[in-house]
């Protein structure tokens, strides 16, 4: 059943994440909305919630909006209509700096491609969100270790991206998003380049950070989104 903008708003001195009828356009031929040519509707008056304390998945065929959704949700795209709120703050409100700062303080992203640093050892890429923080150097060490033992990553720590295999970069970018322990995690298949077991040690991990997080996780696969509270299903860009 579908979460009106009317629930949402009833609860959300609870949630998190609030994203308030959005609805986002794209110029087919430029990737960017514009008062001309054909326009592609991404998202169609998407409204959902997610408490701190919960894991939501987000699920649909491919080109049904599931990345265009997390990109929103993690102020990494402004809607062409709505809103989305993190811990009460508009993102839209925000100058783009300040939208940056707040974003690398309250989100975690989790994304398909990575987006590792080559130049940077393993443990230098999960530590680079405390670096912009300004976490002293002996913690962000400590704390880039923590989560690479976590992902099961222990003895690859010093190793380039280069050097890693996809599901070992696919783990250090998990580690990264949980570096700066914020409050909402957002992770496009974050199990996709991942053998069963190993995803299963990625899902534990994801799963026992929500005790306290707002966790949102797209993926095609059903054991992932079985580890989830509750799944929000789009097709072409509409909830169904």
């Amino acid at each position: 059943m579908s979460e009106s903008s009317a629930q949402v708003s009833s609860r959300s001195a609870t949630q998190s994440v609030i994203c308030t009828n959005v609805t986002q356009r794209y110029n087919d031929d430029e990737g960017l909305f514009s008062s001309g040519g054909h326009t592609v509707t991404a998202l169609d008056d998407i409204s959902l919630g997610v408490d701190s304390g919960e894991v939501v998945g987000i699920a649909g065929p491919s080109g049904s909006g599931k990345s265009t959704l997390l990109h929103v949700l993690a102020g990494l795209a402004t809607p062409t209509e709505g809103t989305v709120k993190i811990r009460g703050t508009e993102l839209a409100a925000l100058s783009r700096r300040r939208r940056t700062a707040f974003r690398r303080a309250n989100v975690g992203m989790v994304f398909q491609r990575f987006h590792l640093l080559p130049a940077l050892t393993a443990r230098e890429n999960v530590a680079l969100p405390l670096v912009q923080e300004g976490v002293s150097r002996g913690r962000r060490r400590e704390r880039a270790a923590e989560l690479l033992e976590a992902v099961g990553l222990g003895d690859r720590r010093d190793h380039r991206p280069g050097s890693l295999s996809g599901g070992e970069q696919q783990r250090v970018a998990i580690g990264r998003a949980l570096a700066a322990d914020p409050a909402v995690v957002i992770a496009d298949e974050p199990t996709g380049e991942l053998d069963r077991a190993t995803g299963d040690r990625v899902l534990n991990l994801l799963t026992e950070i929500s005790d306290d997080h707002a966790v949102v996780i797209a993926s095609h696969d059903t054991q992932t989104l079985d580890r989830t509270d509750r799944v929000v299903w789009l097709r072409d860009g509409k909830r169904e």
